[in-house]
C-alpha cells in the first residue's frame, strides 16, 4: 500500500466514524435503531455515489468484514455471557444454532429451487448464507425497553452460536460446488469444524486467563483480551475452522473467569469501557458497509427470487422457534431447557431473526468460479435488507405487544 493509499484509507475510516456518529445521534429521537438508520444512509450514499460516477473503486471486502471486524463484535458479546445464564438456555440454544441453521438452510434451498428453478446446490449456498440470525438491531431496541436478561442471552447466544454454524455450513456448501460432497462426509466435517474450533477456544481462555492471573497491570490485561479475541479467531482461520466458534468460546471463558478472579478491578473496568466502545464503533462501521455493499438498483432484477427466499426465512424461523424451541421445551425438557419458552417470548424471537454483516460477509466471499455469483449476491443482499428495514424497524412494536412478560425472566 503506498503513503496516497494509507491517507485514503484514514480519511474513509474518520469519515465513516463521523457519519456513524452523527448518525446514531440522530435516530436517537426518532427512535429508530442507529443500526437501521446507517445501512439507508450507506444505500444512499452508494446509490448517490454510484449516479455521480465517483467511488468505483471502493470496494467492500469479506476480508475487512471477516477477520476485522466480525471477531471484535462477537468477543464483546460472548464476554458479557454468563455461566449461569447460558446453562439454564443452553439446549435451546443449541437447538436454534446447529438443527435451527440446518432447517433454515434447508428450507430456503427447497423453496428457492422449486420457486425458481435454481440448482439445488446454488439454491443450498444461498440457504447457508441467510441461516445465521444478527440481533445488533435487536439488542439496542431490548436495551431501550429492558427486555429480560434470560430473553436477551437466548437472543444473543444463538446468533453467537450459530455464526460459527452457518460459516461452517456455507463453506461445505462452497465447496460441495467444485467438488461432490457426500452426505457422510459433509456432516463429519460441519461436526468436526465446530469441536474442533470450540476446543480451540476453550484452550485459548483459558490460557489468557492464566496469564492475565499472573500480572497486576489493567494495561497489560486489556492488551491480552485483544489479542485473545482476534488471534483466536485467526488461529482457527489459518486451519480452515470457524473463527467465530473459537473466539465466541474464548470469550465466553474470559468473562466468566476473569472478573472477581484474574482480573484485576481496574482491568475488568478498563475491558468493559474499552470494548463497550469497540463494539459501538465497529456496528457502527459495518452497518454502514452492509448499506454501501448493497446495490439497490441491482435488487430490482432479483426481485422475484429475493421475495421467494423472505417467504422462505420467515416459514423456517417459525418452524424453528415455534416447534423446535417452542414445542420442544414444553414436550421435552431437558437441562438447558427445563422451563418452557413463554409464547410472548417465541413472538419476539420469531420477528427478531434479523440478517446482517455476516450474510453480507459470506455473499462477498462467494468464489468468482461459482456459476450464477452475481444472482446469489442479490438475493442474500434482498433478504438482509428486508429483515433490516422491515423486522429491525418494527420488532420494538412487537415487543412491547408482547406484554410485560418479555419484561421479566421466568
Amino acid at each position: 500500500m503506498t503513503g496516497q493509499q494509507t491517507l485514503q484509507t484514514i480519511e474513509l475510516f474518520v469519515a465513516l466514524l463521523g457519519v456513524a456518529g452523527v448518525v446514531a445521534i440522530l435516530a436517537r429521537p426518532l427512535r429508530l435503531p442507529y443500526t437501521v438508520a446507517l445501512v439507508v444512509v450507506g444505500l444512499v450514499i452508494g446509490a448517490v455515489a454510484g449516479a455521480l460516477g465517483v467511488g468505483a473503486d471502493f470496494e467492500v471486502t469479506p476480508e475487512l468484514v471477516l477477520l476485522v471486524i466480525l471477531p471484535g463484535l462477537v468477543f464483546e458479546a460472548a464476554y458479557r455471557l454468563r455461566f449461569a445464564e447460558l446453562r439454564r438456555w443452553f439446549t435451546g440454544l443449541l437447538l436454534l444454532a446447529v438443527p435451527g441453521v440446518l432447517i433454515s438452510a434447508g428450507i430456503v434451498a427447497v423453496v428457492l429451487n422449486l420457486a425458481t428453478g435454481l440448482r439445488a446446490d446454488l439454491a443450498f449456498i444461498v440457504g447457508a448464507m441467510v441461516s445465521a440470525t444478527d440481533p445488533a438491531a435487536v439488542v439496542a431496541t431490548f436495551k431501550r425497553l429492558a427486555v429480560s436478561r434470560s430473553l436477551s442471552t437466548i437472543v444473543d447466544g444463538e446468533s453467537l452460536l450459530n455464526d460459527g454454524t452457518g460459516l461452517v455450513l456455507f463453506a461445505i456448501a462452497v465447496g460441495a460446488v467444485t467438488q461432490p460432497v457426500g452426505p457422510a462426509d459433509a456432516v463429519t466435517s460441519f461436526v468436526a469444524g465446530v469441536v474442533i474450533s470450540a476446543g480451540i477456544g476453550l484452550a485459548a481462555g483459558i490460557v489468557a486467563a492464566r496469564l492475565i492471573a499472573g500480572v497486576r497491570d489493567h494495561l497489560i490485561e486489556l492488551t491480552i483480551s485483544v489479542v485473545l479475541a482476534y488471534g483466536t479467531y485467526l488461529l482457527a482461520d489459518n486451519f480452515g475452522l470457524s473463527g467465530v466458534i473459537a473466539t465466541v468460546t474464548a470469550a465466553v471463558v474470559l468473562g466468566n473467569y476473569g472478573p472477581g478472579r484474574a482480573l484485576t478491578e481496574t482491568g475488568a473496568d478498563a475491558i468493559d469501557t474499552v470494548w463497550e466502545f469497540l463494539a459501538f464503533l465497529l456496528t457502527a462501521v459495518v452497518f454502514l458497509l452492509v448499506g454501501l455493499a448493497i446495490p439497490p438498483a441491482r435488487l430490482l432484477g432479483s426481485l422475484g427470487p429475493i421475495v421467494w427466499v423472505v417467504a422462505a426465512m420467515l416459514l423456517g424461523r417459525a418452524l424453528i422457534v415455534y416447534g423446535l424451541l417452542g414445542a420442544g421445551s414444553r414436550l421435552a425438557p431437558l437441562p438447558g431447557l427445563s422451563a418452557a419458552v413463554p409464547g410472548p417470548w417465541l413472538h419476539v424471537l420469531f420477528w427478531g431473526g434479523l440478517r446482517g454483516a455476516v450474510a453480507v460477509a459470506m455473499a462477498l466471499a462467494l468464489p468468482t468460479d461459482v456459476p450464477q455469483r452475481a444472482l446469489l449476491q442479490d438475493i442474500t443482499f434482498g433478504a438482509v435488507l428486508f429483515t433490516l428495514l422491515v423486522q429491525a424497524t418494527t420488532i420494538g412494536w412487537v415487543v412491547r405487544r408482547a406484554g410485560p412478560t418479555v419484561l421479566s425472566d421466568v
